[in-house]
């Protein structure tokens, strides 16, 4: 049996950013009833050569549209990396959701042998879509998702796994 590239691609994004929204709207909660300045948990890092936990939430967005476009070789949206409240955020994450779901399994199935190229300035990375998928991206979305968690459980936010998870 096969699994499509469809249905390994688009509902784990979607579902990742989902729960990655509820992890904000408890942060938000949290910093509401502490009386907590949001930004001492939107600019927080873990070690100060780590990214703060905006932008571990903008990275998770920019790769779950990027490897979307990227498979249905469409163009990727450009997001300004702006936000600086709960709010901005959530309208991120979104933008990105509906994003996701607009592809359809005709756009993405069968690119398990496209030709991805990535650029990080001037180092150009090679992938077949499957590898691209399951090797290179799913990997980098779970870790910033799974960083921005570890900042808000630091941050003494009562999250757990089952928030982490959400409803698989």
């Amino acid at each position: 049996m096969t699994i499509s590239m469809y249905h390994a691609s688009a509902p784990r994004l979607a579902n990742a950013l989902t729960n990655l929204s509820a992890l904000l709207s408890k942060a938000q909660a949290h910093v509401q009833a502490k009386k907590i300045d949001p930004a001492a948990i939107i600019d927080f890092r873990l070690y100060p050569d780590m990214l703060s936990f905006k932008r571990q939430i903008q990275i998770a967005s920019d790769t779950c549209k990027g490897v979307m476009a990227r498979l249905a070789g469409v163009e990727i949206p450009a997001y300004e990396d702006t936000e600086q409240s709960f709010e901005d955020l959530q309208a991120r994450i979104a933008k990105t959701i509906a994003f996701i779901e607009s592809f359809t399994p005709a756009q993405i199935d069968g690119t398990e042998d496209k030709d991805i190229v990535t650029k990080r300035g001037d180092t150009e990375t090679h992938y077949k879509g499957m590898q691209f998928l399951l090797g290179h991206a799913l990997p980098n979305v779970y870790f910033h998702v799974s960083m921005a968690y570890s900042i808000l459980r630091h941050n003494g936010v009562e999250v757990g796994k089952r928030d982490y998870l959400g409803k698989i």
